[in-house]
C-alpha cells in the first residue's frame, strides 16, 4: 500500500485493512451472469517479456525467469500497486498462448494465496477496482482449465473484492481513483450473481463525480490527456455494463461521454496517437480510437481551446499548443511548466515534440522532464514559465494570463499565444505567433520576449545587468528524426522519406544538442536530440523568426509503412540535456 504520511492517510489505510480483513471472511462464491469478454488493451511486446520473466514497470528493470511477479511487487514499494493494479494481464492475454495462460493462472492464484485474506498489500480501493476488472475482463481465460475447487476459489476472490469496494469507496481520492474504484464495482456489481444490490448506489456516486471532476466542455483539471482518455474508458465500461443489464445510465455520465470525446479528438495528432503533455503519455496504440469507438459518439470538436490546448491542421500536418496556464494545487501533482510548448506531427511521423513525462524513471528525471527546458517552447536560462516546489510536488509561480486569439489570415491557419510567466522575475512576457499552411508544409513562427509597462522595463533593467537575459528557444525532436546541421539550417529527415528544413532569421544562434524522449513501457530513456536557438535579450522588446517547411522535392502524400524501431542503447542522465 502506498505510503501513510498524515494522520488521515494513517486512518484510511487501516480502514482499508479492517474491511480488507471483513470482505475476506465473507463466504460468498458468484458465477459469471454472462460470459465476460476482455475489454482492456495489451501490448504483445511486453506479454512476451513477462513471459520469459523480464519485469519492467516505472522504469524498474528486473530479469528473474523463476520469480513470480509478487516477489517483484513486495521487494519494490514504488512498484506494488501498479503491479497490484494488474493491467499486465492485458499484456499476457494479449499473446494470448498457453505459456501465457499459465503465467496469468500461476500469478492469480498466487495473488489469491499471498494477498486474498486482506492481511497484507493490494487493497486500496482504486488498485482493487483495477485488478478488479481485469480479473473478469479475463475470467474465462484465467479458469480455462481449471477443475471446480480452483473455480470457486477464484469466483469467491471476485466476491470478496467487490464486497470491498461497496464497503471502501468513499475513501478513493476525487478524480481518476475514484473514476477507477466506481467503475469496477458497477462492473463487478453487474457481471457477478448476487451482487447487483451494490450498483445503484455506485452509479449514483459516479455521476456525481463525472458532474464535479468533468467540465461541460470534456475537460478535468489536471489537463493530462492520458488521464482524461482513461477516464472515457472507465465511463464506456460503466455505461456499456448498464446498457447489458437494461439499466438507465444517468444523464451526467452521459453528458460526460459526449463531451469528452471531441476533447480528445481535438488532442489526437494525425497519427493516432495523444498529444504529450502534463504528466500524459501518447497511449497505447490503438487504445484512443478503441474508446472512440465504445462511446458511440461521432461528435467533431468545434473552434477553439480544448481542454486549454490549440489545435492547427493542414494537410496531414498536426500541430498542438498548450495554449492555457498549467493546472495548479492538488491537480498540478503532474503538472508541467509547458505553456507555450508544442507538438509538431506530420502523417503517422512525430517531428517535434516534449520529452514526456520522467515520473517512471526516479524522481530526478520526473522532475527534469517538468521543466519548461523538456518542452518544445521559450525559455529564459534557469528559469522555467512556472516553478516546481522543492517537495517536487505541485507547481508554483504559474503563469496567471495566458492570451490566446485564432485571427482568420489567408493562406493558413494561425495562432497567436502569449503568457507572463517570466514577469514577475524578469519583467518579460513571452509571445509567440505561430501560422501553419493551409497544405501543411510550412509552419513559421515569430517569437517575442518584451515588457508591457514601466514597471516591467525596471524589472528587466535589473535583471539583466549588462550581459542581458539569457534564452533558448528549443524544439525536441522525436528519436526517429535525423538531423542535419548545414550552415543557418537545419535538415530534419523522417523515416517517411519526408525532408523538413528549419531555417531562422539570426538573430539567434543556431546549435543541435542532445535531448531525450520519455515513453512509458521503455527501460531508460531514449536518446536523441533537440535543435536550439539561442540568445540574450538586451533591449525591451526581442523578436526571433523561424520555421519550419518540407523540402521543396518532398511529394505531398508518401506511402509510409515503415515501422518505428526505438532502440535502448545508451543511458543518459537529467543533466545531459538542461
Amino acid at each position: 500500500m502506498a505510503k501513510a504520511t498524515t494522520w488521515r492517510d494513517r486512518r484510511t489505510t487501516f480502514m482499508n485493512r479492517v474491511h480488507a480483513r471483513r470482505a475476506a471472511f465473507s463466504d460468498v462464491t458468484p458465477s459469471f451472469v454472462t460470459p465476460p469478454e476482455p475489454r482492456t488493451i495489451g501490448a504483445v511486446g511486453r506479454g512476451r517479456q513477462l513471459i520469459t520473466g523480464n519485469f519492467l514497470f516505472s522504469g524498474l528493470f528486473v530479469e528473474g525467469p523463476n520469480l513470480s511477479i509478487w516477489d517483484i511487487a513486495h521487494d519494490n514499494p514504488d512498484v506494488m500497486n501498479e503491479i497490484h493494479g494488474s493491467a499486465w494481464m492485458d499484456d499476457l492475454v494479449a499473446v494470448g498462448d498457453e505459456k501465457a495462460r499459465t503465467r496469468a493462472q500461476t500469478w492469480v492464484y498466487d495473488w489469491i494465496k499471498r494477498y486474498g485474506n486482506g492481511r497484507s498489500a493490494g487493497w486500496e480501493p482504486s488498485v482493487t477496482g483495477r485488478r478488479l476488472t481485469r480479473f473478469i475482463n479475463h475470467g474465462p481465460f484465467i479458469l480455462r482449465g481449471q477443475d471446480q475447487p480452483a473455480t470457486d476459489q477464484f469466483m469467491r476472490s471476485l466476491g470478496q473484492q467487490t464486497l470491498f469496494l461497496s464497503r471502501r469507496w468513499v475513501a478513493a481520492p476525487h478524480g481518476l481513483a475514484r473514476f477507477e474504484t466506481l467503475a469496477g464495482l458497477i462492473y463487478a456489481g453487474l457481471m457477478l450473481s448476487g451482487m447487483d444490490r451494490h450498483v445503484d448506489s455506485a452509479v449514483k456516486a459516479l455521476a456525481a463525480e463525472c458532474a464535479s471532476q468533468i467540465s461541460s466542455d470534456g475537460a478535468i483539471a489536471t489537463r493530462n490527456p492520458e488521464e482524461l482518455l482513461e477516464i472515457l474508458t472507465l465511463l464506456n465500461l460503466a455505461a456499456q455494463t448498464l446498457t447489458y443489464a437494461k439499466r438507465r445510465i444517468p444523464r451526467s455520465i452521459v453528458q460526460a461521454i459526449d463531451t469528452t470525446v471531441p476533447t480528445l479528438r481535438a488532442l489526437r495528432h494525425s497519427d493516432g496517437s495523444l498529444t504529450r503533455f502534463h504528466g500524459g503519455g501518447s497511449g497505447l496504440e490503438g487504445w484512443l480510437d478503441q474508446a472512440f469507438a465504445d462511446s458511440g459518439v461521432r461528435t467533431a470538436p468545434d473552434v477553439g481551446l480544448h481542454m486549454g490546448f490549440a489545435k492547427l491542421t493542414g494537410g496531414r500536418t498536426s500541430l498542438i499548443i498548450d495554449a492555457s496556464p498549467p493546472p495548479t494545487g492538488a491537480a498540478s501533482l503532474k503538472g508541467h511548466a509547458s505553456t507555450l510548448g508544442f507538438e509538431l506531427n506530420s502523417g503517422r511521423r512525430p517531428i517535434i515534440v516534449n520529452s514526456g513525462s520522467g515520473a517512471r524513471f526516479g524522481a530526478e528525471w520526473r522532475r527534469a522532464s517538468r521543466a519548461t527546458a523538456s518542452h518544445s517552447t521559450l525559455g529564459l536560462d534557469g528559469v522555467s514559465s512556472s516553478r516546481l516546489n522543492t517537495d517536487n510536488a505541485e507547481l508554483s509561480e504559474t503563469p496567471d494570463t495566458v492570451r490566446y486569439n485564432a485571427p482568420i489570415v489567408e493562406g493558413g491557419r494561425c495562432a497567436e499565444l502569449s503568457h507572463n510567466g517570466y514577469q514577475t522575475g524578469h519583467g518579460l512576457t513571452h509571445a509567440r505567433i505561430l501560422q501553419l499552411s493551409i497544405d501543411g508544409r510550412q509552419l513559421t513562427c515569430e517569437d517575442l520576449l518584451t515588457t508591457l509597462d514601466d514597471t516591467d522595463d525596471a524589472k528587466f533593467d535589473a535583471a539583466r545587468g549588462t550581459d542581458g537575459v539569457g534564452y533558448k528557444i528549443r524544439f525536441h525532436l522525436h528519436p526517429d528524426v535525423t538531423a542535419t546541421l548545414d550552415h543557418q539550417n537545419v535538415f530534419l529527415a523522417l523515416k517517411s522519406g519526408e525532408t523538413w528544413v528549419f531555417t531562422h532569421d539570426g538573430a539567434a544562434e543556431l546549435s543541435i544538442i542532445p535531448s531525450v524522449y520519455l515513453q512509458n513501457g521503455r527501460l531508460r530513456p531514449l536518446g536523441t536530440h533537440q535543435v536550439v536557438l539561442s540568445g540574450r535579450a538586451m533591449s525591451y522588446a526581442t523578436r526571433v523568426r523561424w520555421s519550419l517547411a518540407k523540402a521543396q522535392d518532398t511529394p505531398t502524400a508518401l506511402r509510409d509503412l515503415v515501422q518505428t524501431d526505438l532502440v535502448d542503447d545508451v543511458e543518459y542522465t537529467p543533466g545531459d540535456f538542461e
